[in-house]
C-alpha cells in the first residue's frame, strides 16, 4: 500500500533528499482564477454576496449572517454531556500550556536618558476560520480561540460553513465549543467568501437599520481550510494579516526495529482518514518493521470506517515508506521534509527528539500520539504544513500579539549620539535625516 523511497547505501544533498521524498500538497496558484472573483464581488456586495456564493457551493442560504444567541445556546444545550466534558477537558488543557506564552515588557536602558521598551499590543480584531467538509471540528475551535483570548484579543468573530441539515447554521458542536468558549459572534459563511467577508465586512442582511447588523472587519485571519479557503488567504494577504497558508495534513513518523508495527499503523492511518490528499510517511533504518508496518495497514485499513478515503491517502505520492542506513541518516529525511506532525518512536525517543530542527510539532514516544495533540495534550494543533516547519510555527499566543518597540530618549541621551546619528545620515546620503537630528538643538547645530 505504502511505496518506498530506498536511500540505503546513498549520500543525497539536501536538495536531492528534498526533491526524493514524497511529497504531495495542492497548487493554490491553479485556483486564484477562480477564487478572484468571488473575493472581488465580496468586497465591494458583502453579505448579500457571501451568502449567495454559500447558497451556490454549500447549496442553502441561511437567513442571515450572524448566528442567532438563542441558536448557539440551544446548541450548547443540546450537546452529548460526554462531548462537553471532553470539550472542557480539552480547553482547560490548552489554556495552562498558552498561558505560559504570554509576553512581558521588556524594557532596556541604551544609555542614560535613553530607553528602548518593547511591549506587546494584542492585535484588535481576529477572525478564526473553522472548516467544513470530511468532519466537525470543535477542536479547531478551542486551538484558535483559546491563544487568541490568552493574548488578550478584544473581539472574535467564527467564521463556519453553513449546514443544510442544521437550518443553514455551522454545525452545532461547532456552536457549542463557541459557546464553551465565550464567543458570542458567529458567521455561517464558510469557504473563500468566509474568508472575503472577514476581511472586508459588510451589513447583515436581516436588519440593515440596525447597528448590530454591522460585520466589522477584522484585523487578522486565522485557521485551516481547503484549498480555497487557502487561495482567498493568499488573496487577501496585506489587506489582513494571516496565520499561514495551510496545506494538505501530514504525519511524519521516525521508527527503529523497537517500534510496534501495530502503533505506526494506527498513527499512519489516522491522519489519512483526513483527507484523500493527507501524507504519512514512515522513516525507519529497518525493512522488517517496514514490512511489518505494512501486514499492519492491511489488516488495518480494511476495518476503518473510512477506508476508501484512507486507502487513497496512503497509496498517493504524498505518502509512503522511507528506508536508511541509520538513525543519523534518518534525522537528516525528517528534518528535509519538516512534517507538520513528527512521531518519535524509538529508542531513547526524548534524545532523540531532542535532535530534531523542523517539525511543526514531535511527539515523543509510543505514548504521545498524534491524536493526543489533536486534542487533549494541550499544545495546538494548528501547524505549518508542507515543509514549511523549516521556517513557521504553529498557532500560538505570539501569533495574536504585535511587538511595538516605545523609543524614549531624553535631551542629553540624544545630544550623546547626534553626532553618530548625522554621520550615518550623510553615509547613506539622507541630509534630511541629520537636518531632523540638528534642528533639535540651540542654532541647528547637533
Amino acid at each position: 500500500m505504502l511505496a518506498r523511497t530506498d536511500l540505503r547505501g546513498t549520500a543525497p544533498t539536501l536538495a536531492e533528499l528534498r526533491r526524493a521524498l514524497p511529497r504531495g500538497g495542492t497548487d493554490v496558484n491553479a485556483v486564484l482564477d477562480t477564487v478572484a472573483p468571488v473575493v472581488h464581488a465580496v468586497s465591494e456586495q458583502g453579505a448579500d454576496a457571501a451568502l449567495g456564493f454559500g447558497e451556490k457551493f454549500d447549496g442553502v442560504r441561511p437567513t442571515s449572517v450572524r448566528v442567532p444567541a438563542a441558536v448557539v445556546a440551544d446548541a450548547l444545550d443540546r450537546l452529548d454531556p460526554a462531548v462537553a466534558d471532553a470539550l472542557r477537558e480539552s480547553i482547560g488543557r490548552a489554556r495552562m500550556v498558552h498561558a505560559d506564552q504570554r509576553r512581558e515588557t521588556t524594557r532596556t536602558q541604551v544609555v542614560d536618558g535613553g530607553v528602548v521598551s518593547e511591549k506587546w499590543i494584542p492585535v484588535r480584531r481576529v477572525g478564526l476560520y473553522v472548516p467544513g467538509g470530511n468532519a466537525v471540528y470543535p477542536s479547531s475551535v478551542i486551538m484558535n480561540v483559546v491563544p487568541a483570548q490568552e493574548a488578550g484579543v478584544g473581539s472574535l468573530v467564527i467564521a463556519s460553513p453553513p449546514q443544510k441539515e442544521f437550518g443553514g447554521w455551522p454545525h452545532p458542536t461547532i456552536l457549542a465549543a463557541c459557546a464553551l468558549l465565550g464567543v458570542d459572534e458567529v458567521w455561517a459563511v464558510g469557504g473563500a467568501q468566509g474568508v472575503a467577508l472577514l476581511t472586508y465586512g459588510g451589513i447583515d442582511t436581516d436588519a440593515a437599520d440596525d447597528p448590530r447588523s454591522v460585520l466589522d472587519p477584522v484585523d487578522l485571519i486565522t485557521g485551516p481550510g481547503n484549498i480555497y479557503v487557502t487561495a482567498a488567504k493568499r488573496l487577501c494577504r496585506g489587506v489582513v494579516g494571516i496565520d499561514s497558508e495551510a496545506g494538505p495534513t501530514e504525519i511524519a513518523i521516525l521508527a527503529d526495529d523497537s517500534a510496534d508495527p501495530g502503533i505506526l499503523a494506527s498513527d499512519l492511518i489516522s491522519q489519512a482518514e483526513h483527507d484523500v490528499l493527507a501524507a504519512s510517511v514512515l522513516v525507519t533504518d529497518s525493512a522488517e518493521l517496514a514490512d511489518a508496518v505494512d501486514e499492519a495497514l492491511d489488516a488495518q485499513v480494511a476495518a476503518t470506517k473510512h477506508r476508501e478515503r484512507v486507502t487513497t491517502a496512503l497509496s498517493g505520492k504524498q505518502s509512503g515508506i522511507v528506508l536508511v542506513d541509520d538513525l543519523e541518516a534518518g534525522l537528516a529525511v525528517v528534518d528535509a521534509y519538516a512534517a507538520e506532525h513528527l512521531e518519535i518512536q524509538t529508542r531513547e525517543a526524548a534524545a532523540v527528539a531532542d535532535r530534531v530542527h523542523n517539525a511543526g510539532a514531535i511527539f515523543v514516544g509510543p505514548y504521545a500520539p498524534v491524536s493526543l495533540g489533536d486534542y487533549c495534550a494541550g499544545s495546538n494543533h494548528v501547524l505549518p504544513t508542507s515543509g514549511s516547519a523549516r521556517f513557521a510555527s504553529g498557532l500560538s499566543v505570539q501569533t495574536f500579539l504585535k511587538g511595538v518597540h516605545v523609543i524614549d530618549y531624553d535631551e542629553a541621551a540624544l545630544r550623546d549620539v547626534a553626532d553618530h546619528v548625522v554621520t550615518l545620515a550623510d553615509a547613506e546620503d539622507l541630509p534630511g535625516h541629520g537636518d531632523a537630528i540638528k534642528q533639535r538643538f540651540v542654532g541647528g547645530q547637533a
